[in-house]
């Protein structure tokens, strides 16, 4: 493997020498600066990297070229290389080609020619980007194998921590001859999966979530014992805390005990965020969070499971499930909810086996040409139902209700309706499921006549309801009956403090029952279950921790 390569691609001759030249000048001694003078000629030049194992570390596009402009190309690079950062050069205040950028290719960053002088206009933006690469897993880790068995929970968990983690991986079946093999070099047998082999050969087996998070390179041990902030969860309310709290001078650490994104996160496209007319998938936005968060010097715990919270004194104190403990000055409680259980029979065992809870793109290769069940009519459902419609032979969306429209956004209605291939059948349930080692058949309930019907399916995806993730803190915050965590106005019945409070002040608006703990995103009671909403509650905690600490 040689050095990491920059590419620059510009049809412009005199141009294409100057961003070589400018490229080596600073970066010529670590990196190799390549040049093409067209798409198809920088996609070839990129396959010939990649047959090579070279990494490439950043890619720069003009924006008009012929054959294949800019966003084209970037496009098809993201194929090869889907970690390279880009950037986009441009002679033109060109909207239009901005957007396209941001929400097909999540560019990176825009240059406007020419860039003189250099050290101020270009240098800056490639130091960001190669510090972008660099931070990303597949810089400290290339190639992580993974085998497993098709039909195996564990070894679905392992695939889907690793993808929501932007972790790049290479699965083996158990089943067939490749995977026998490194199941027998590793001395390992069938019953020892998900098996992982690092790059440089490091094996485990059956590794538990934090182990295996551990050895591809995420964060899971924190760098002090002691914080201005701790984060709990992260979605987007926590990814917005930690964001805020880090670029305000807090030394900020979130805590989640999946990968980041929560719920959005697994979304394929979000089309309501502001700034996004085209779209984001949820894997982007977390991406771009996560890397904004790291930038600010926040730090980012994964596989870290909260199960208490304590008080001492003006000390907060979160302890972990293996033992652990992290306290801070205040506390964003950011834990989202869970996706309700499906409740039916036959389901708790199919779980990871063809029956899955949120969108599991993971499998959506496994679904090509066959039959998928998603179950749920809000956003989430919604997008996940357009977003397997590329793969499945068909899509059948069952909702409980009459109709879609009070749960589910328009702009989802319309674009489902014009999907040959999305069938949604309205006051239908799932009655029971069926399947030995995988999920074979499902059954289905008409609210309106009673009958049931047994159809086919190997895949089935829950999105009902939301539980949220509080029963830890059972006794130390107020909750609602339903588990849901009330703040500010909410906790001050018939204008009484809540039982405890102890300071001369009424709780702030997103303080929870628990002076210096507070609440953002979908876990506060009477929240708007919706990103923009959630990324927003995250930032006004953050200024309502500063209020609160210059109380102290």
């Amino acid at each position: 493997m040689g050095r990491p390569v920059l590419l620059s691609v510009d049809d412009d001759p005199g141009v294409s020498r100057a961003v070589a030249r400018d490229l080596r000048r600073r970066y010529g001694e670590e990196y190799r600066v390549l040049r093409a003078s067209s798409g198809p000629e920088a996609l070839d030049a990129l396959r010939e990297l990649k047959l090579r194992g070279d990494a490439v570390v950043a890619v720069l596009a003009d924006y008009r070229m012929p054959e294949m402009n800019g966003i084209e190309f970037l496009e098809k690079a993201m194929d090869l290389f889907p970690r390279a950062r880009r950037a986009l050069l441009t002679a033109y205040a060109d909207t239009d080609a901005a957007i396209a950028a941001i929400n097909v290719v999540d560019v990176d960053a825009y240059l406007l020619k020419p860039w003189d002088p250099p050290e101020e206009k270009l240098y800056p933006v490639v130091d960001q980007m190669i510090e972008a690469w660099r931070e990303s897993p597949d810089a400290v880790v290339e190639d992580v194998k993974l085998v497993g068995h098709r039909w195996s929970a564990p070894s679905f968990r392992a695939r889907d921590l690793l993808a929501r983690n932007a972790v790049p991986y290479r699965w083996y079946s158990a089943e067939e001859a490749e995977g026998r093999r490194m199941l027998e070099a590793a001395e390992a047998t069938a019953d020892d999966v998900p098996l992982i082999v690092t790059p440089e050969g490091v094996v485990l087996k059956a590794p538990t979530e934090s182990e295996l998070a551990a050895v591809v390179g995420l964060s899971v041990e924190a760098e002090s014992d002691f914080y201005d902030l701790v984060v709990v969860g992260g979605g987007p309310a926590g990814l917005g805390a930690a964001v805020y709290g880090a670029s305000e001078g807090l030394r900020t650490v979130l805590v989640e005990r999946e990968a980041t994104g929560g719920q959005a996160g697994q979304s394929s496209r979000i089309e309501n965020y502001l700034g996004f007319p085209n779209g984001v998938s949820g894997s982007q936005l977390a991406d771009r969070a996560r890397r904004q968060a790291r930038k600010f010097g926040a730090e980012l715990l994964l596989t870290r499971d909260c199960v208490a919270l304590e008080a001492h004194g003006s000390k907060r104190v979160l302890r972990f499930a293996d033992g652990g403990t992290i306290g801070a000055h205040a506390v964003v409680l950011a834990t989202g909810v869970s996706y309700r259980s499906l409740g039916v029979p036959g389901a708790d065992g199919l779980t990871g086996r063809g029956v899955y809870y949120g969108s599991a793109m993971t499998e959506a290769a496994a679904c090509k040409d066959q039959k998928v069940i998603i179950v749920g009519g809000a956003n989430s459902a919604g997008q996940a139902a357009v977003f397997f419609a590329r793969y499945a032979e068909s899509v059948h969306l069952l909702c409980r209700g009459p109709a879609l429209e009070a749960s589910m956004s328009h702009y989802l209605i319309e674009q489902l309706a014009a999907i040959g291939n999305v069938h949604v059948h309205t006051c239908t349930t799932v009655a029971e499921t069926h399947g030995s080692d995988h999920l074979e058949q499902v059954t289905l309930l008409d609210a309106r006549s009673g009958e049931r019907s047994t159809v086919p399916a190997g895949h089935l995806f829950v999105f009902i309801g939301g539980e949220p993730r509080t029963s830890w803190l059972d006794g130390v915050v107020v909750r609602d009956d339903r588990g849901f965590i009330p703040t500010g106005p909410g906790l001050l019945g018939n204008g009484r403090r809540p039982h405890g409070w102890a300071l001369d002040r009424d709780p702030y608006f997103l303080e929870s029952s628990l002076p210096g703990v507070f609440v953002a995103g979908d876990v506060r009671a009477e929240s708007v279950k919706r990103v923009a909403s959630a990324v927003g509650e995250g930032a006004m905690a953050v200024t309502l921790v500063h209020r609160y600490l210059g109380e102290r």
